[in-house]
C-alpha cells in the first residue's frame, strides 16, 4: 500500500458517464423561455452545469425577480425524460474505461436517485454500479459542498484520501478538493479545461486515457 493508493473511484454521472449535458442545456433553454427568464446556452453551461438544484433555483429566481414554488422543476421533468430517451448515450470511451478498471467504483451525482438510475439504464451502464449510487438528496448540501463525496466514501468504507473523483464540472472538482480527494477533470464535454484546472486535479480529454491515468495516480 502506497500513500497514493486508490481504493475507490467516484464517478459523477451527467457528462462523465452519460452524454447528457448537451441535451440538458437545450432543455434548460426551453424551460427558461417558458418561465420568461432567458439565459443563453453559454450562461447555462457556465452557471448551471454540475450545480445543485439550490444554486440553479437561486439563479433563476434572481433573474426573474420572484420566488418559485417548491419543487418547481418537477413540472418540467418530462421534457428531460423525453429528450434523454430519444438521444442519451454513454460518454465516448467510458465503457472501455470501466471494463479496464479493477478498483471499486460508485456514482455520486447532484441528480436524484431516480434520474441517475434512469440515465444509467438508458446508457447500459447500470451493471457497473449496482447499488453503489449516491445522490445529493442523501446529504444536506450537494456539490460544490464536499458532503456528497464524503458520504460516498463513508458508505463504501474508504478513506477520502484514497478516493479519486471523475468530474466534468467546476462545481464537481471544487467539491472533490473540499473533500480531500484527488480530482480528474474530464474536459471532453462542455466545460473547458481552464475551469477544471487547479490543485490536486488532473485534466484529461478522452475517457480512454482514464485507466492509465488512474494507474499512474496509484503510484
Amino acid at each position: 500500500m502506497t500513500q497514493n493508493a486508490v481504493e475507490l473511484v467516484i464517478f459523477d454521472c451527467d457528462g462523465v458517464l452519460v452524454d447528457s449535458e448537451r441535451i440538458g442545456v437545450k432543455v434548460d433553454v426551453m424551460i427558461m423561455a417558458d418561465l420568461g427568464c432567458n439565459f443563453t446556452e453559454a450562461e447555462i453551461i457556465e452557471r448551471f452545469v454540475g450545480s445543485s438544484d439550490e444554486l440553479y433555483t437561486a439563479a433563476v429566481e434572481e433573474r426573474l425577480g420572484r420566488r418559485l414554488e417548491k419543487n418547481w422543476r418537477q413540472r418540467y421533468e418530462h421534457l428531460y425524460r423525453a429528450a434523454f430517451a430519444a438521444e442519451l448515450t454513454a460518454v465516448d470511451g467510458i465503457t472501455e474505461a470501466l471494463n479496464s478498471l479493477t478498483t471499486p467504483v460508485c456514482v455520486a451525482s447532484n441528480g436524484s436517485h431516480d434520474n441517475i438510475r434512469h440515465s444509467l439504464q438508458i446508457a447500459s451502464l447500470s451493471d457497473y454500479f449496482k447499488t453503489h449510487i449516491f445522490s445529493a438528496g442523501d446529504v444536506p448540501s450537494g456539490k460544490p459542498a464536499p458532503d456528497l463525496f464524503l458520504h460516498a466514501a463513508r458508505s463504501m468504507g474508504v478513506d477520502p484520501a484514497r478516493c479519486v473523483v471523475i468530474e466534468d464540472s467546476a462545481y464537481g472538482v471544487q467539491a472533490a478538493r473540499a473533500a480531500g480527494m484527488r480530482a480528474f477533470g474530464y474536459c471532453g464535454g462542455l466545460t473547458p479545461a481552464s475551469r477544471l484546472e487547479g490543485p490536486g486535479t488532473v485534466v484529461f480529454e478522452t475517457m480512454r486515457d482514464l485507466p492509465e491515468l488512474l494507474a499512474a495516480a496509484a503510484g
